[in-house]
């Protein structure tokens, strides 16, 4: 699918994190270094690390990392590198279970800094429901949590097998405001629009989903999302997404894919990728506590080169690089 003629209300220039960026976005390719985070000497992060969020900020990368002990309840842990490949890590967690929504886990976090304020988003877990919260932060560390955002909402449609009323993941929020409503794309399963004038209090955008999975496609078992939309070098938005298919074998098979939106349809895909742009080929990738499995969460701009973070098998951290030629940055 290719992108038909728009007329975009973004400006590439205005993001504050990124230069402009084209579509197709990439090639990414995953390092020699990886995995860069493994499972830690300390309890709480002793048997998986997966599935970061991940920022700059004073000319570091700072990874948000989902982490767990053999209990499988999950923490948030902190991890910064000077160079993007070497890590080192808080002795204690940034985000814990504290409130019975979450109480076997807050997951698979994502953040995005608008003025001067952190908001992460992340999956509170009570082992029957998973629910979108959120949370916000000045330095990343210290965080103030607002609860679930979306309740009531179902991104699997009543699909999921043993059915819930609700089940919400994956906030993804986009920077820039459009109109003067800031937009967040979420959803496990099928991926929904959510709107907010004040990045606290969200609201469903349209009762139907944006991107729903496509038989017979790398996106045939479902999708969801990946780390913050960015903004092309068109004015479009550009989501990157994670989906699964189910293999002959059994189990799943992730991989990850890019979606292109008009901005002033929002809801409306205008081109995909047709293929995926990462996909398991590492033995890390391959084998682990979900074997087969890339997923992102992680996307940042450092040192003239962009750096995708995904969790590998949910048990290790890598990393993908794409270094555009300078000629296309700017």
């Amino acid at each position: 699918m290719t992108a038909r003629d728009t007329t975009p209300s973004l400006d590439p220039t205005r993001s504050a994190t990124h230069p402009p960026i084209d579509y197709p976005f990439g090639p990414f390719t995953p390092s020699s270094a990886n995995p860069v985070l493994r499972p830690g000497p300390r309890a709480w992060e002793s048997t998986n690390v997966y599935n970061p969020a991940a920022i700059v900020r004073d000319d570091q990368v700072v990874l948000l990392y989902r982490a767990h002990s053999d209990d499988l309840v999950s923490s948030i842990g902190y991890a910064q590198s000077d160079d993007g490949l070497n890590f080192e890590r808080d002795a204690e967690p940034v985000l814990v279970p504290e409130h019975a929504y979450e109480r076997f886990g807050c997951e698979d976090p994502r953040v995005v800094m608008i003025d001067e304020t952190f908001y992460l988003t992340y999956t509170g877990w009570d082992r029957t429901t998973a629910r979108l919260c959120l949370a916000t932060s000045t330095d990343l560390r210290t965080w103030t949590k607002h609860g679930p955002i979306l309740p009531g909402l179902d991104t699997f449609g009543g699909r999921r097998q043993p059915p819930v009323d609700e089940w919400s993941k994956g906030g993804v929020i986009l920077e820039t405001p459009i109109d003067g409503r800031y937009l967040m794309y979420v959803g496990e399963g099928n991926v929904y629009l959510a709107e907010s004038e004040d990045l606290l209090h969200w609201r469903v955008a349209d009762s139907e989903p944006v991107l729903v999975p496509r038989p017979g496609t790398f996106m045939g078992g479902l999708v969801e999302t990946g780390p913050q939309p960015l903004i092309t070098r068109t004015g479009h938005i550009l989501l990157v997404h994670n989906s699964a298919i189910h293999p002959p074998e059994g189990g799943f098979y992730y991989s990850s894919g890019q979606v292109l939106f008009d901005p002033a349809r929002p809801t409306v895909p205008v081109a995909a990728l047709l293929e995926p742009w990462l996909e398991p080929t590492a033995k890390e990738d391959r084998g682990g506590l979900s074997p087969n499995v890339t997923f992102v969460e992680g996307l940042v701009w450092f040192r003239d080169a962009w750096l995708a973070y995904y969790g590998q098998c949910d048990t290790t951290v890598g990393v993908a690089t794409f270094r555009p030629a300078r000629s296309s940055v700017g």
